[in-house]
């Protein structure tokens, strides 16, 4: 009896593990960064990527957002305030994405296929971008900021003693 419960049990629990991610970023993608991607030409790569906007450029078919890439959590979401970051990447989508909606560090999931690389200038410098054809263009809500009361506030019946 105990063997037949324990096989479907843990089915349950993996299918819950699954469930964490929103439908569309679901799958198997190969596990590198956009600067491994560069490092190691990777084209025709399945990844899901993703990270803060730095900036959005609408074309007349389609919109290109250049990402500054963080890693992901267990849902697929971008880590909120890290500063370790993955390098930069281009990912292009058909169709028009709204600037005023997709603006500056707004935090995105993209997944697709690495289908080139592009150089570019930061500054004064030349970077090498991996572009991404994206499938999957996954705008996060904005976090909510929450104020957190570590002490209790200063009442008459509240002290030291």
């Amino acid at each position: 009896m105990f063997l037949r419960i324990v096989p479907v049990a843990l089915a349950g629990v993996l299918l819950a593990a699954c469930a964490t991610q929103p439908r569309p970023l679901q799958g198997q993608y190969t596990a590198i960064t956009p600067r491994q991607a560069v490092e190691h030409d990777s084209t025709g790569a399945m990844v899901r990527w993703g990270g803060r906007i730095v900036s959005v450029e609408p074309g007349e078919n389609r919109t290109c957002f250049e990402m500054l890439s963080t890693g992901l959590d267990a849902s697929g979401r971008p880590y909120w305030k890290t500063d370790e970051v993955g390098g930069r990447f281009i990912a292009c989508r058909t169709g028009f994405y709204d600037p005023a909606l997709f603006e500056k560090n707004r935090e995105v999931t993209f997944t697709g296929r690495i289908d080139g690389y592009q150089n570019r200038q930061i500054g004064g410098y030349d970077y090498r971008f991996p572009r991404l054809a994206a499938d999957v263009v996954y705008l996060w809500p904005e976090r909510e900021r929450i104020d957190v009361v570590t002490r209790p506030a200063p009442w008459p019946w509240w002290g030291w003693w």
